[in-house]
């Protein structure tokens, strides 16, 4: 029925559509100050460790300073990440650029700046935002989640 040149072509094909093997997660490691300075010697030995408010050596809500640690450099990564998704945001509005078969994206005019887009969309539209924003937060919180995926909270490490 099909040559065998045709049928290994279409084998590479359906392998060239295969998502790559991801490795494994590193497991959460507690750090105290002492291991933050050798990190951050080793990842940027032109500026090292720079800690000015000296938060790293702080034990937040009578917490261990591992823990403090853990929830900093947590908090660290989402923040950047709500910056990186905000920045893109702001670039797609202000270009107006829009999907096509999203209704309420293209009921709301275009020309408009991207603070005024967010005040031009449907308070049920920032709702979903919001509360999409927010089921995030809590399944990356959540103790149950976290031990099905054999991990630990990163302040219980």
């Amino acid at each position: 029925l099909f040559p065998p040149l045709q049928m290994l072509s279409l084998v590479s094909q359906s392998a060239a559509f295969s998502a790559p093997a991801t490795p494994a997660r590193a497991a959460v490691q507690m750090m105290d100050v002492s291991g933050l300075e050798a990190q951050a010697s080793k990842l940027n030995p032109v500026v090292g460790y720079f800690d000015p408010l000296k938060l790293g050596e702080g034990e937040f809500w009578g917490d261990s300073n591992a823990a403090t640690i853990g929830f900093l450099r947590e908090s660290e990564i989402k923040h950047g990440r709500v910056a990186m998704a905000g920045f893109v945001g702001y670039i797609v509005h202000a270009n107006d650029i829009r999907f096509p078969f999203d209704k309420i994206a293209t009921s709301v005019p275009t020309g408009l700046a991207p603070q005024a887009v967010w005040d031009a969309i449907p308070e049920a539209a920032k709702w979903q935002i919001i509360l999409t924003i927010g089921f995030f937060e809590f399944w990356r919180e959540n103790s149950y989640v976290l031990e099905a995926e054999g991990e630990k909270h990163y302040m219980r490490g």
